[in-house]
């Protein structure tokens, strides 16, 4: 930790795995999206074991979900998204993928949140864009926060970028964070590590600093 200016700037993961200044951030550990990667099943374990550490050392450990606007209320951009996903030219033919309360848009069981944790509902791919999240985590002092979920390439990426430019440091927890497409995910990865302004470690590394503190 270098001081300067009044300020303690945290610059190692180890720096900021406090629980007064990191959070624990499950991104879309949907059971609709986990299912679309190979490695699914991998990913939910390796959170699991992250959320519970976080619990166990006063790690505070929010969710995000994203959801699906019904087609009819949904604006420009979120039918040109959709179309350009599910491949079709109409937009008449775009579907809702994750409407509110179906069974793909609900969080993988093992990883159900309990009564003192929050699940913030998203329609873009930074968790930060439109939802309380920045607000929630700035009222509690927190400064730092570590990432795992899915997918690397489509929402984790533009979520860590987004909080650089908000002031956070990120810490994206690799082997935690699942990809459904490995060249695009070394591609964000190479980006994010281009940027600076974030930070990686693993899950053993990160759990070994929870019990420390």
């Amino acid at each position: 930790m270098r001081q300067a200016y009044g300020l303690s700037i945290p610059q190692t993961v180890e720096d900021a795995c406090d629980p007064g200044r990191m959070a624990v951030l499950i991104y879309d550990m949907q059971a609709g999206i986990v299912g679309q990667v190979p490695d699914g099943d991998r990913i939910v374990k390796s959170c699991l074991r992250l959320r519970d550490a976080a619990r166990a050392n006063g790690f505070r450990v929010f969710y995000t979900r994203h959801m699906s606007i019904p087609p009819a209320a949904a604006g420009i951009s979120q039918l040109r998204t959709a179309m350009e996903w599910q491949h079709v030219d109409d937009p008449a033919q775009v579907r809702a993928a994750f409407p509110q309360g179906s069974p793909q848009y609900q969080l993988v069981p093992e990883l159900s949140p309990d009564p003192d944790e929050v699940v913030f509902d998203k329609i873009t791919m930074s968790a930060f864009a439109g939802t309380p999240l920045d607000i929630a985590l700035r009222d509690l002092g927190i400064s730092a926060f570590a990432i795992a979920g899915i997918a690397m390439e489509v929402g984790i990426e533009p979520t860590v970028r987004h909080a650089t430019d908000l002031g956070y440091l990120p810490i994206m927890v690799t082997d935690a964070c699942g990809a459904g497409h490995p060249e695009a995910a070394a591609r964000a990865h190479a980006t994010l590590e281009f940027a600076g302004g974030s930070r990686t470690t693993d899950t053993e590394t990160l759990i070994e600093l929870m019990h420390r503190k």
